[in-house]
């Protein structure tokens, strides 16, 4: 025996996702030359709030919380920068085609960000002849959001979907704070700095409620007992 029906689309989506990041963003030496620092793996994790308008197209906002960290190695010594942010993006999403059983999806917008706390640990033998390096950064942070994924239906009536792909982050803003004047034996370890992230992601989203902009066939075959 069997059955035929349909599945109406969904507008509403909530979502979980883990997002393992690298981060990059210019530093400078007690000199005021720019240097590079080496990215180090960083994690991230949130949630997200889908308005899908269609299949095809819809809005979407995130909160998740990000800690990165860049490592600069001098003669000796070791300064490892660690920054965390509260990042808050909303994104135009663009889908084949949200009600078959794979979709892929591009997003675009903005991203606030708020810098939540902020550390520098240095190790090795230092110089007492070298000015000491200060962490100074700006509240807020903007930065442009790209990125690209997968979503795969976990279930007949496609409303719990596992989403996976690329996410990348360039700030608009210089977060580095130097408005005010250093002892000679201090200076700025950043300056004219944007960050930079690339992150993977993975997560689950379900869909609510039920919608007129697209119904998805499905047929299911049973046994009697």
């Amino acid at each position: 025996m069997g059955s035929a029906g349909k599945v109406k689309a969904q507008n509403i989506e909530i979502g979980l996702r883990a997002m393992p990041m690298f981060a990059s963003f210019k530093l400078q030496n007690y000199l005021g030359a720019s240097v590079k620092g080496k990215a180090l793996p960083g994690i991230g994790a949130g949630m997200l709030l889908a308005y899908n308008h269609n299949r095809h197209v819809g809005i979407q906002a995130e909160v998740y919380y990000n800690s990165i960290t860049v490592k600069y190695e001098l003669p000796a010594v070791v300064q490892k920068i660690n920054l965390r942010y509260l990042n808050i993006p909303v994104l135009l999403s663009l889908n084949t085609d949200r009600t078959q059983l794979v979709n892929v999806n591009m997003v675009m917008g903005l991203q606030a960000g708020i810098n939540t706390s902020n550390s520098l640990r240095i190790t090795g033998e230092s110089n007492p002849a070298i000015p000491q390096a200060l962490l100074s950064v700006q509240r807020g942070d903007l930065g442009f959001a790209y990125g690209a994924g997968v979503d795969v239906s976990l279930d007949r009536l496609r409303r719990l979907r596992l989403s996976a792909g690329y996410r990348g982050v360039y700030g608009l803003f210089d977060i580095s704070d130097n408005n005010l004047e250093l002892p000679a034996d201090l200076y700025y370890l950043l300056d004219k700095s944007h960050v930079q992230t690339h992150s993977a992601y993975v997560g689950l989203s379900f869909l609510l409620g039920s919608a007129g902009w697209g119904e998805q066939s499905y047929r299911s075959t049973y046994l009697p007992k």
